[in-house]
C-alpha cells in the first residue's frame, strides 16, 4: 500500500494505488518491478504533497520539473548523488502514472510531456569471454549435491541466457531434457521455449538425478532449483553461488547472473547468430534492446583487427 503523508491526500494515493493494480492485473509485471514502482510513486507522491498539491488534476509541468531537479540534488545514505539511470526510471514511473490517469479520464492533461529525461551515458554490456566462461563453469566441484547444482545453474544461466527471476521461477517440468529445451516464464508473463545445449542437459541431469533428491523437502514442491533447507532457490542464493566460483575461477571482476547472459547474446552473434534469432532467445519485446550487442561485437572485431593485423596497429612498433 502506498501511504501519504496526510489524509488530505487520499486521491492522489487512490490514484496511485488503482495504477498499480493495473499493472499488475493487465501488465503482468514482475514483484520486483512492481516494488520499485510503488518506492518510486511513494516518493513523488511526498513531493506533490509537500507543493501542496492533491490531485492529479492539479498537477502542474512545473511541479514535475521542480521533482525532477529535486531528484538530481538528491543522494543515497552514502551521499552518493543519484546516477542519471536512476532519475530515469523514477521519471519513468511517473510518465506512465500521469499517461494512465489521462487515459481513464482522472485528468485533461499530462504534465510530463514537456519534461526531458536526463541524458543517459551508453555503456555497453561487458561479456566474458568463452575462456573465462568455460573456468566459471567448471569451478563447481563435481562430488558433491552442492557442486551438482550449482554446475546446472550455472550451464543453465549461460547456456539459455536466462534472466536470474527465470531461472529461480523454473519448476522440474518446465525442462525438456530429450527434446533440449526449457519452458520460461519471461518479463510480462510471456512465455518462450529456449533450446538447452548438450552441456547443459548433462549438468541438469545429473543434478536431478544425483543431487535434488537430497535437498528434496515436503516444502519443495516442483520447483527446480533447492537450498539446503529444500526451499527455492533465491535470486540472492544463485548470486552467492556465481560470486564463489567466480573466485573460485580466478576472476578478479565483478561477475553477475546477468553478466552470463550478456556472454550468451554475444558469443551467439559473434557466431554468426541472426540478432533476431537472439532477440527470440533472449525475450526481448523489441529488437532494439538486442542491437546492443552487435556494438559489442563491433568493438571486439575492431580490437582483435588492430591488434593482430600487422599494418593495422594504431602505433608503429619499436
Amino acid at each position: 500500500m502506498i501511504v501519504g503523508p496526510a489524509a488530505a491526500d487520499d486521491a492522489l494515493r487512490t490514484d496511485a494505488e488503482r495504477f498499480l493494480d493495473h499493472l499488475t492485473v493487465e501488465r503482468g509485471l514482475s514483484t520486483n518491478t512492481l516494488q520499485a514502482y510503488r518506492r518510486d510513486l511513494r516518493r513523488y507522491l511526498a513531493f506533490l504533497s509537500s507543493w501542496g498539491i492533491r490531485d492529479v488534476p492539479a498537477v502542474t509541468e512545473e511541479a514535475v520539473g521542480a521533482y525532477v531537479v529535486q531528484l538530481t540534488s538528491s543522494t543515497h545514505d552514502d551521499g552518493a548523488l543519484y546516477r542519471p539511470a536512476s532519475i530515469a526510471r523514477m521519471l519513468s514511473a511517473v510518465r506512465s502514472f500521469h499517461r494512465f490517469e489521462l487515459r481513464e479520464g482522472v485528468t485533461d492533461h499530462d504534465p510530463t510531456v514537456g519534461i526531458v529525461a536526463p541524458k543517459l551515458p551508453r555503456s555497453l554490456p561487458r561479456p566474458l569471454s568463452v575462456e573465462e566462461v568455460g573456468r566459471v563453469l567448471e569451478a563447481p566441484p563435481a562430488g558433491d549435491a552442492v557442486g551438482l547444482r550449482d554446475r546446472a545453474i550455472l550451464e543453465l544461466l549461460y547456456g539459455a541466457g536466462l534472466r536470474i527471476s527465470e531461472l529461480t521461477g523454473l519448476d522440474v517440468d518446465d525442462i525438456e531434457l530429450e527434446e533440449g529445451s526449457v519452458r520460461v516464464l519471461g518479463k510480462g508473463g510471456k512465455e518462450r521455449d529456449v533450446p538447452v545445449g548438450r552441456y547443459a542437459r548433462e549438468a541438469v541431469s545429473a543434478y536431478l538425478t544425483r543431487a535434488r533428491p537430497g535437498f528434496a523437502t515436503a516444502r519443495s514442491r516442483a520447483a527446480l532449483f533447492l537450498n539446503q533447507r529444500g526451499g527455492r532457490l533465491t535470486r540472492q542464493g544463485v548470486s552467492l553461488v556465481l560470486a564463489r566460483h567466480v573466485r573460485g575461477a580466478g576472476l578478479r571482476r565483478r561477475v553477475t547472473p546477468h553478466t552470463l547472459r550478456h556472454s550468451f547474446a554475444t558469443h551467439l552473434l559473434e557466431g554468426g547468430a541472426d540478432v533476431r534469432v537472439v532477440q527470440e532467445l533472449l525475450g526481448h519485446a523489441s529488437v532494439a534492446t538486442t542491437q546492443i550487442y552487435t556494438l559489442v561485437t563491433k568493438e571486439h572485431l575492431r580490437e582483435v583487427y588492430f591488434t593482430s593485423h600487422p599494418r593495422a596497429r594504431r602505433e608503429p612498433g619499436p
